[in-house]
């Protein structure tokens, strides 16, 4: 049974309502991104326009010495992934090692022109680098070697602004993208004035690339009073739930660990699912059953990643203020990836900066069906603390493990409910109304005078029925 039939809540309509202060003139939307690809960024009526694909070049830097050099590849590596969900070819990679960067050409002068060859030679037309650029090393790096030149944080804003579908996703994407765009407009004009649309030019840099900075500047202060607004909604939305005793469960994870597919499998709902990086970023509700009968939320989160740009987390504070407000999170882990232990570690630090560090939690590694009984038992140690922190290996595509997540997940909300064993009159049937429309009935029984009823009720919806009981015992 789906959507509101297996009791998912409504979804909030004022994340659908338009706000024409936000709108643009028609004449400043210049770009336009058609399903068949981007056309030329900033053409002027009765310019040509053209696809552009990137053919990229990928580069990185190595501080750490030797040790460090396991980590650049496998940093290169998921930048090529990401580069590739923008619809870029990477036709090579290179890092070089110093003992710092460099402050203007980030890799030093000497490599910049070594790595503009190689690209060169490789037909390559764009330079991406593993770190986010300073403007000044952008600037410096585009001059030298005449190639449009992208950063990490490009790359990912880029991605973000090709996935993001609600109205609250947009104006966070589209916010981010303002905020790391400010110190670069002069830059980013130049670039694709000359080389023309691509990676890191869709949403804001559409409509903005020629304005100044203080037009960027009150855009960004419309976009987060908007934002605001939106997450004073989302605020009172969550209070209600907390009023009414709506148990939340955020599940959080490294981009591409099964999130979806998890709460798909779990939930029997049908959120999007493709085995790429960010497939899903808009937060969605889902409504779970547990064996006894009670009702739970879960909240599917945006995923976490390496190097995040902070832009980003700013932008979606009121989104991941859900992981923070959540009575529980599940932690999806791919323990199939070799670099398993590194992307906890990313979810771990981002949880701690979310100030949900302390949160009860059980982490969930998925893909049991990859897994060989080394890697399976590899997380099993982690924290071994039943009272708020468990180890469970599901697989998400094959269902197995996810009748004993379930059951994690009740045992551990347990502290959350209380158990009585009550004998009402029949004068109090709207007592025994309250227990059915907010509790867990286990058991009920009706006798000539009375009702006896077992049950469980959420700590917080249990007023009424402790009034009662302290009445009865004044009596």
């Amino acid at each position: 049974m789906k959507e509101q039939e297996a009791g998912k809540p409504p979804a909030d309509p004022w994340l659908e309502e338009e706000d024409d202060s936000l709108l643009l003139d028609e004449e400043e939307i210049l770009g336009d991104r058609g399903s068949e690809g981007l056309r030329l960024t900033g053409a002027r009526p009765g310019q040509a326009t053209g696809l552009v694909q990137e053919k990229a070049y990928l580069v990185a830097l190595n501080t750490e010495g030797t040790p460090g050099e396991d980590r650049v590849r496998r940093s290169l590596d998921e930048l090529k992934e990401l580069v590739e969900a923008c619809g870029a070819v990477v036709l090579g990679s290179e890092w070089q090692n110093r003992h710092s960067r460099d402050s203007a050409t980030y890799i030093g002068s000497g490599k910049l022109l070594e790595v503009a060859e190689a690209a060169e030679i490789l037909g390559c037309n764009t330079l991406i680098f593993d770190h986010e650029l300073s403007g000044s090393q952008m600037r410096n790096i585009q001059e030298r070697t005449k190639f449009k030149v992208l950063d990490r944080t490009l790359v990912i804003l880029d991605i973000f602004a090709r996935r993001a579908t609600s109205k609250e996703g947009k104006l966070q994407v589209e916010l981010a993208q303002y905020q790391y765009r400010l110190g670069r407009v002069s830059l980013i004009n130049e670039s694709m004035s000359r080389l023309g649309g691509g990676i890191g030019t869709r949403g804001p840099g559409e409509s903005q690339l020629e304005t100044d900075r203080r037009h960027i500047r009150e855009r960004i202060n419309r976009l987060s009073r908007s934002l605001s607004e939106i997450g004073d909604r989302r605020a009172t939305a969550r209070a209600k739930r907390s009023d009414v005793g709506q148990t939340a469960i955020a599940v959080v994870g490294y981009t591409n660990a099964g999130k979806s597919t998890l709460i798909n499998k779990l939930c029997d709902s049908d959120l999007f699912v493709m085995d790429q990086v960010f497939a899903t970023l808009d937060a969605a509700m889902r409504d779970l059953r547990l064996p006894d009968g009670s009702h739970v939320t879960l909240v599917d989160t945006v995923g976490f990643i390496r190097k995040l740009p902070h832009h980003l987390v700013d932008a979606f504070h009121s989104t991941l203020e859900e992981v923070s407000a959540a009575d529980l999170i599940l932690h999806v882990l791919d323990a199939s990836d070799p670099e398993a232990a590194e992307q906890m570690q990313v979810v771990e630090e981002e949880l701690v900066r979310l100030e949900a560090g302390g949160k009860p939690r059980i982490l969930v590694l998925n893909k049991l069906d990859l897994l060989g009984d080394e890697e399976s038992e590899q997380f099993r140690h982690e924290r071994q603390e039943p009272a708020n922190y468990r180890v469970r290996a599901v697989s998400a595509k094959t269902g197995e493990g996810l009748e004993e997540l379930v059951q994690d997940i009740a045992e551990m909300l347990v502290y959350r409910q209380r158990s009585y064993d009550l004998t009402l009159p029949y004068s109090e049937s709207t007592l025994y109304a309250y227990v059915k429309d907010n509790g867990n009935l286990l058991e009920e029984e009706f006798g000539p005078e009375s009702m006896h009823l077992r049950f469980s009720l959420d700590a917080r919806l249990s007023g009424p029925i402790e009034r009662y009981l302290r009445e009865r015992k004044g009596e």
